[in-house]
């Protein structure tokens, strides 16, 4: 089943110039024109219908394939899903560490797969100008959940910000009813209970605890970090970019929306992002954050929290369950870890969540195939219905789950997942292929919380009951102004990062601020700005 074609498109790549100009030469199908196009598709498919094919089809998929989870082609998910829906998943499985590039390698030599999940906007704006991808917004009428989803759960703005200037988005998002909010800080709160002091609940509390952990442990680091690679601080950065009102890490992007100010602000330069690092610097300057969190394998930071040298890092739920606490376990068995809610900044109380999660391109091939019809029908089913996206999480009821009479549902007495059921001998993702992050993302409050334990529900009724952060309004470049950013872009982020680095560690001097800002200048950070600008100008004027 699975297919290893990213070799082929490797010695393909030369020619993805070629390929993109004469995409771009090609005219586009009448999206609206579909006659020809509805083989094995359901004839009134709507909300509520279980999609299954009036014939049995297939269709490539590109797989993410995760190391705690690798694919294995005997999977009740894929047999199960074909029974349900007619349809046969042919996966191309890649590495989950070279996923994005090899994803770019397929599309680029013409090799992609029909269905292109695990895509994170602005992702697939690389792909937009030369034809590669549909614009999936002109189908929307063969996805009765999505279109229903959108409407009930008021997600316009948050779709509204995927849009290209002509006004169609590419991205089909995993959307949610409210956000979910994941990673934060995870502390030995046996260290706190020792020093008398309560979990902080903002950055600056997490100073005075830092350094109380500091004066009874001197030898210690009390905060030595994970998710250094391949962004230097990538998780950590990006938490505490929120915090600050400012994009950082994992989610840094060129231009931040100030809402107070109803402007947008080279991130890299502006001052909530210098004040963010002003606070990290304070922390490796006291000698209360290891310098190396920015930059080591995670397996060193695990290492260093399990031996004890340690007492706070970077986590989310899974990594919490799955691998820091039975690293302390086998070391440090009395010790207490707890994921801690994330703590507050200058930005106030706010859940910095997206109700938009990572989502699905559709290859240009699809539109041309005769089971086109089918496949969005089918998508639609799989990651916007109830059923499809209780069937990804859960799996089949009576072999993988149960289901009480108040249609609660509990993990079948042999499956395991998250530590739920700890006696269970079989994993549900490991032995059976569900809860994938391929498939499984977005939907109702009450189902994305299914799997959450008492512990997690804590964390997110209070993550819940902040203010989610305001949504920044679109500016969609042209063709035109995306070829002169994306020249200007790598350029000025290498920058950031490369000085973001520096001033954290004490390498540079917040003297030499200024001139860090000049540089970005002299790399065009304003002629960048001048280009969001009109662009978002130019949204608005053309959308009221």
């Amino acid at each position: 089943m699975v297919r290893q074609t990213w070799r082929r498109a490797a010695a393909a790549v030369a020619g993805l110039l070629t390929l993109a100009l004469v995409a771009c030469s090609e005219e586009a199908p009448d999206a609206k024109d579909l006659s020809g196009n509805r083989a094995g598709a359901m004839a009134d498919f709507g909300v509520g219908d279980q999609f299954t094919a009036t014939e049995p089809v297939s269709f490539s998929i590109l797989y993410n394939n995760h190391t705690f989870y690798p694919l294995k082609n005997d999977w009740l998910l894929w047999s199960e899903l074909t029974r349900r829906t007619n349809v046969k998943l042919e996966p191309v499985a890649v590495p989950l560490s070279d996923y994005e590039q090899k994803r770019s390698l397929l599309i680029g030599a013409g090799d992609a797969p029909l269905i292109i999940p695990k895509t994170y906007h602005p992702q697939e704006n690389a792909f937009v100008s030369s034809g590669a991808i549909l614009p999936v917004s002109d189908y929307l009428d063969l996805m009765p959940h999505f279109k229903e989803k959108i409407e009930k759960w008021g997600l316009q703005p948050e779709i509204d910000t995927l849009r290209q200037s002509d006004g169609k988005f590419y991205l089909l998002p995993g959307v949610h009813e409210k956000p979910w909010h994941d990673y934060s800080l995870a502390m030995r709160t046996d260290i706190l209970d020792q020093l008398g002091l309560a979990v902080p609940k903002t950055w600056d509390e997490l100073y005075t605890v830092l350094k109380a952990m500091k004066a009874k442990y001197p030898d210690v680091y009390p905060f030595s970090d994970r998710w250094g690679k391949p962004t230097p601080g990538g998780a950590l950065l990006n938490i505490l970019g929120a915090s600050y009102g400012t994009q950082a890490g994992w989610n840094y992007q060129h231009a931040t929306w100030l809402p107070a100010e109803k402007k947008f602000v080279y991130t890299g330069a502006s001052e909530q992002y210098k004040q963010m690092l002003q606070y990290l610097n304070k922390l490796v300057a006291e000698k209360l954050m290891d310098p190396e969190s920015f930059t080591q394998a995670d397996d060193a930071a695990r290492q260093k929290l399990a031996n004890g040298r340690s007492f706070v890092i970077s986590a989310n739920a899974q990594t919490l369950v799955n691998e820091l606490r039975p690293d302390l376990a086998k070391t440090q068995p009395k010790a207490k870890l707890v994921k801690i809610p994330l703590p507050v900044g200058p930005a106030g109380e706010i859940n910095p969540a997206s109700r938009l999660e990572n989502g699905v391109m559709i290859s240009k091939k699809a539109r041309d195939s005769k089971h086109f019809v089918a496949m969005m029908q089918f998508i639609d089913w799989l990651y916007y219905s109830d059923a499809g996206q209780e069937f990804a999480r859960w799996g089949v009821e009576g072999t993988t789950y149960t289901r009480d009479a108040t249609g609660r549902r509990t993990l079948a007495p042999d499956v395991n997942v998250l530590g739920l059921n700890p006696t269970g001998t079989k994993h549900l993702q490991k032995e059976f292929g569900f809860y994938n992050g391929v498939f499984a993302y977005g939907g109702r409050l009450d189902l994305v919380q299914s799997f959450f334990s008492p512990e997690e529900l804590e964390f997110q009724k209070v993550m819940n009951g902040r203010t989610p952060i305001a949504v920044a309004p679109p500016y969609p470049l042209t063709d035109e102004e995306r070829e002169q950013a994306s020249l200007w872009e790598t350029p000025l982020k290498d920058h950031v990062t490369q000085n973001s680095l520096k001033f954290i560690l004490g390498q540079r001097p917040f003297t030499e601020w200024d001139a860090y800002v000049g540089e970005l200048r002299a790399k065009n950070a304003d002629r960048y700005m001048e280009l969001v600008d009109k662009a978002h100008e130019r949204f608005e004027k053309e959308n009221g």
